[in-house]
């Protein structure tokens, strides 16, 4: 597709986003506020409901993927057009969740066509929610270190074990998981993707709360859970590859936190207006006024490191941009929560209460997330030890 197609691409799809999202959906977003899906999702109002069943019948819920499975069969670029569109007018996201984020895309490549007409409609249409099973006590940035196992037995398996940090795991339908399927191979191998049923006997989720005040994350017991050898996605200890593939969107997720946050942004400039003593023109702390200088680099830095890493995918090059975008990402949203909290000085320290606003208790809490996302999908630590070893070539 030409630039000439691509700009009337846009100018149509500004035109249809302009005519079918209602004013209510274009406003700052609360946790209440969002659609999850799935059979106990209920939409928050009925705006919400009309701009969700809009979307989906565009195909824009997931506009590149295949229009046999509902969604829009759009390319990455014209895909792309439409986010850029929707962020222009703050559009908020139609529906949430990982099914959609991290877990079709892995289906669409490794799975089954059952599995493909089973769940990818279930997951545009919002009838199911999904839970991330990867990583267990004693097994997190190194998942090869798995423990919890499916036993074959006939066409089924039995599952035992348990997952940490499965996030809303307890409002749930179903969780895709890495389990152990044969304990004599070396580590990375005998292990398989499987998709578990929430509801099936044997599994159970207890909600551990963060540090934040909220309580996102769950651990997920599985006691002798009998699960269809059907539900395998990738071929029987094959999983280590499609983890792989998975954990690139999840890492692509993580490096944009914050792009489609649900609580009020402030950026770093605007606040240092509002909160900070200026002289003849200028920020009068020089140590501030330094530290906001590089925070624009470092975003400025990122912002063209997603560019090329979407470029390289586009011309079908291997890039190490996304090994390295998890840790970039994530660092630099831990960067600007504590520019911010300099900024505002004792105004955001504030964690409820009276005398402070909703975007001063916001940061503070985006501030204490800032720390658990360079945990989430493999710690910094790890990443940069990821770095060194596949991108680097470094000797180990």
């Amino acid at each position: 597709m030409g630039d000439r197609d691509l700009e009337s691409f846009r100018s149509e799809a500004r035109a249809w986003l302009e005519a079918n999202c209602p004013e209510s959906q274009r406003q700052p977003i609360s946790p209440e506020e969002q659609y999850w899906g799935g059979r106990r999702g209920t939409f928050p109002s009925e705006d919400a409901r009309v701009w969700f069943e809009r979307m989906r019948e565009r195909g824009w819920i997931a506009p590149e993927w295949p229009t046999a499975y509902g969604g829009g069969g759009l390319t990455a670029l014209q895909a792309r057009i439409i986010k850029e569109e929707m962020k222009r007018i703050r559009a908020r996201a139609p529906i949430y969740g990982i099914g959609l984020w991290m877990l079709g895309p892995a289906i669409l490549e490794y799975g089954t066509e059952a599995q493909k007409q089973q769940h990818i409609p279930a997951i545009i249409n919002g009838e199911t929610r999904w839970a991330q099973g990867y990583s267990e006590p004693g097994a997190g940035s190194d998942l090869a270190s798995l423990q919890c196992r499916a036993e074959a037995q006939g066409d089924h398996f039995l599952v035992n074990g348990s997952k940490i940090w499965t996030t809303s795991a307890d409002k749930c339908d179903w969780i895709f998981c890495l389990v152990r399927t044969d304990p004599a191979a070396p580590k990375h191998e005998g292990i398989s993707f499987l998709l578990i049923d929430m509801d099936v006997p044997g599994v159970t989720t207890r909600p551990i709360e963060l540090i934040s005040g909220e309580s996102e994350f769950c651990q997920t017991f599985f006691d002798n859970v009998r699960v269809p050898r059907d539900n395998v996605v990738g071929g029987l200890n094959k999983g280590w590859a499609v983890a792989k593939a998975l954990l690139v969107h999840e890492r692509k997720l993580m490096a944009e936190l914050g792009t489609d946050t649900p609580r009020q942004m402030v950026e770093p400039r605007a606040a240092a207006r509002d909160y900070l003593p200026f002289e003849a023109g200028r920020i009068a702390d020089a140590t501030l006024r330094g530290d906001l200088v590089d925070y624009d680099m470092l975003m400025h830095a990122v912002g063209l490191t997603h560019a090329r890493c979407f470029e390289e995918s586009q011309a079908g090059a291997w890039s190490a941009a996304p090994l390295v975008m998890k840790y970039v990402g994530t660092e630099a949203e831990k960067v600007k929560s504590e520019l911010l909290l300099a900024i505002m000085g004792s105004r955001g320290v504030g964690w409820e209460g009276e005398g402070f606003n909703q975007a001063e208790i916001d940061t503070l809490r985006l501030w204490a997330m800032s720390k658990a996302m360079t945990i989430a999908g493999g710690t910094s630590e790890i990443q940069l030890n990821v770095i060194a070893k596949r991108v680097l070539e470094l000797p180990q």
